[in-house]
């Protein structure tokens, strides 16, 4: 990664002169944020990246892509890929403007999705209310079929019901249907079947089929995650065939590939379909680029740290593998489909501070976003945020903002943050910035500390790795705080989501539930079974070479609610499962159960075609004088006063630096913040590593 062109990949007017010289292979990587939109372009001859950072146009998304192009000089006719990571689905979901949605189920079960489970998320919230059911009971119908628990079809699927169904949602004007039947993972020819019919009557309405997103058991999972991906999907849909179009009148010809919440990469027609698999593609990303810098760094352990405009996430990545998990929540709705296990709070940039009824501080869940931003972008903003009040403290240099091509507004924001904060609570102007800064800090490490010590693991055994425009700012804090020894800060950490794109290979995950005694299986019918879940990923997920598998399995004890997952590395192995599942039971309970059955809940396979990963370039070692550094007095929280800094500009660092602080380390996109006694040390790729003094 690196802030300079080389000559091929920009001119005056950012259009690449196509008479004068060949096209240069490019792959770009495309995350759009709430606040800010980044682009990472790979010039795939070279190994060069240039990255280009815009602010987010919410009214029409792909206007901020297409400046980002012109910034970095991108000619998309060069482009060979696009890999893009969207919010647009979860967007969708959480402000409640998904399509006008209906679903068909089988008989008696239409309530499925409004009783839900008798389990609470938040068991100790006295306010807690479930959420509303995405489709109202009037919209829910029901047509007689049934399949039982053993995939034998007891009742024949209605087609008559079907077609009557079909009449009366389009009397309501849907323009999604979800259908979700009993045990349809078993056998889905009724599904199939319903809608064809759906589409016959329905036409130019989306159909969603839960066997088609979840072949897992449990009904009410299964429904939820249907009934979302077609809440979400018309929205999906126009929204990539606009981006689609807007890239081709551009002079794109190449492939577009969409991240999914996995991490894995899906083709477009896959993320049109199955969009309840992109909901978390750009935090998803952004993992990604830490599990393979991980690599680069040789860490084995690593917290994935993204600070945005809008919110922080953060996720493991353990020996190079970012964690998953198939639990997974949004706004109370259960989705049953992998996700990177990403925790996020409302505590980014653009967070609003204010002061509650009894007058204490708090912060979020609103968020300025990029329109109106923050008081300092000049936008129109009006209340006081994190951004503001690292401007006020001197944080962010007003002047240098995006390399000084966004200048801020300090003395707005130092308004601001008199008029909604100082004054109110009788506190000076730093004392309530460094007021919103330390509770973001706190707030950003709980989060870190749900994901760690609220697992069991220990957050002093990981290195945290911060990005996005916020995560250089706040991480040292955040690590000193939980004791974590060591931050390293990559190279254009703002726009390191987007060059995780670059890195993330085509993916798909599929898990079918067979619940079979595990006695009664053996290596031929597990490879009878995988290879027809090898065939259905294939029709999902055309790839380009050998694709790498990843075989597991769900175990538990007959009588148990949970599984625990084995890792099938060789069917020939197969009956050594029993014993790995015991000692693996014991490793993480505490007992085994020897005597008892053990039952085969699940097959899992991971199907993944690999793409290049892009260099990071190693820099020279220093054989001159130190570089040169100006000072300025920044706020030091941890200080509690404004402290002499040591201001130096990134590009000036090379391998082998070493920085005492307290220094700022500044660059086009966001400041590196080190306190007094800590130590920074520029690594041969570019990264910081930074020693964090204990607190």
């Amino acid at each position: 990664m690196c802030s300079a062109a080389p000559r091929r990949l920009a001119n005056g007017s950012g259009i690449l002169p196509r008479t004068r010289e060949p096209a240069v292979p490019l792959r770009i990587g495309v995350d759009i944020g709430g606040t800010f939109t980044d682009l990472a372009a790979l010039d795939e001859t070279t190994g060069t990246v240039v990255n280009a950072k815009a602010l987010s146009t919410p009214s029409a998304l792909l206007d901020g892509v297409l400046r980002c192009a012109d910034q970095a000089g991108v000619d998309l006719a060069d482009c060979r890929l696009t890999i893009h990571g969207t919010t647009i689905g979860i967007n969708a979901l959480l402000e409640g403007k998904g399509a006008r949605t209906g679903l068909v189920t089988t008989e008696g079960f239409r309530d499925v999705i409004e009783i839900g489970r008798g389990n609470f998320l938040r068991m100790y919230d006295v306010l807690y209310r479930r959420p509303t059911p995405l489709v109202p009971r009037g919209r829910r119908l029901e047509v007689p079929e049934r399949i039982s628990a053993r995939g034998e079809v007891l009742v024949p699927l209605d087609e008559a019901a079907v077609r009557d169904a079909a009449r009366s949602l389009a009397a309501e004007g849907i323009e999604s249907v979800a259908v979700t039947f009993l045990f349809s993972y078993l056998d889905p020819a009724h599904e199939r079947r319903a809608a064809a019919i759906l589409a016959e009557e329905l036409p130019g309405v989306a159909i969603s089929v839960s066997h088609a997103l979840s072949q897992e058991w449990r009904e009410y999972e299964r429904t939820s995650t249907t009934v979302v991906n077609a809440y979400v999907r018309p929205i999906v849909e126009r929204y990539l065939a606009t981006f689609e179009q807007r890239l081709a009148e551009r002079g794109f010809r190449g492939r577009v590939l969409i991240t999914q919440s996995n991490g894995g990469a899906s083709s477009l027609p896959t993320a049109r379909a199955r969009p309840v698999h992109t909901l978390e593609s750009g935090p998803a990303a952004g993992a990604i680029g830490c599990a393979s810098l991980a690599g680069v760094l040789g860490l084995d352990r690593l917290i994935s740290f993204d600070m945005g405009g809008t919110t922080a996430k953060c996720a493991i990545v353990d020996n190079g593998m970012v964690q998953t998990t198939d639990e997974y929540h949004v706004d109370g709705r259960p989705l049953r489909v992998p996700v990177i296990d990403i925790r996020e709070v409302s505590a980014g940039g653009g967070t609003i501070a204010w002061i509650d009824a009894g007058g204490a501080l708090a912060l979020g869940p609103r968020s300025a976003g990029a329109a109106p931003g923050p008081v300092c972008y000049g936008l129109g903003g009006t209340e006081p945020t994190v951004t503001d009040a690292n401007v006020v403290l001197g944080r962010i240099d007003a002047s240098r903002f995006l390399g000084g091509s966004m200048p801020l507004d300090a003395p707005g924001a130092a308004r601001a943050v008199d008029e909604w904060l100082a004054a109110r609570v009788g506190l000076s102007r730093a004392r309530a910035a460094a007021g919103v800064v330390r509770l973001a800090d706190v707030k950003m490490a709980l989060a870190v500390r749900g994901i760690t010590t609220g697992r069991g693991l220990d957050p002093r055994d990981y290195t945290l790795v911060a990005y996005g425009g916020g995560g250089p700012l706040h991480a040292v804090a955040i690590a000193r705080e939980l004791g974590i020894p060591r931050v390293v800060i990559p190279p254009s950490p703002s726009t390191f989501s987007a060059w995780g794109m670059l890195a993330t290979d085509l993916r798909h995950d599929l898990v079918r539930t067979v619940l079979e005694p595990l006695e009664a299986t053996d290596a031929t019918w597990a490879l009878a079974r995988y290879a027809e879940m090898q065939q259905e990923v294939a029709s999902i997920l055309p790839g380009e070479g050998t694709p790498l598998m990843h075989r597991a399995v769900d175990l538990r004890y007959v009588g148990q609610e949970h599984t625990v997952t084995i890792a099938v590395s060789d069917l020939a192995d197969w009956a050594d499962l029993r014993k790995q599942f015991d000692d693996a039971h014991e490793r993480a309970y505490g007992y085994a159960a020897p005597d008892v059955d053990v039952q085969l809940l699940n097959l899992r396979l991971t199907i993944r075609f690999a793409i290049e990963r892009p260099r990071l370039p190693r820099l020279p070692r220093r054989t001159g004088p130190k570089p040169a550094f100006e000072t300025r007095k920044v706020y030091s929280v941890a200080a509690g006063d404004f402290v002499e800094h040591r201001v130096v500009p990134r590009r000036d660092l090379l391998a082998g630096d070493t920085i005492e602080g307290p220094a700022a380390i500044e660059e086009a996109g966001t400041t590196t913040i080190i306190d007094g006694g800590d130590t920074l040390v520029v690594e041969e790729h570019g990264c910081l590593v930074i020693q964090a003094k204990a607190g």
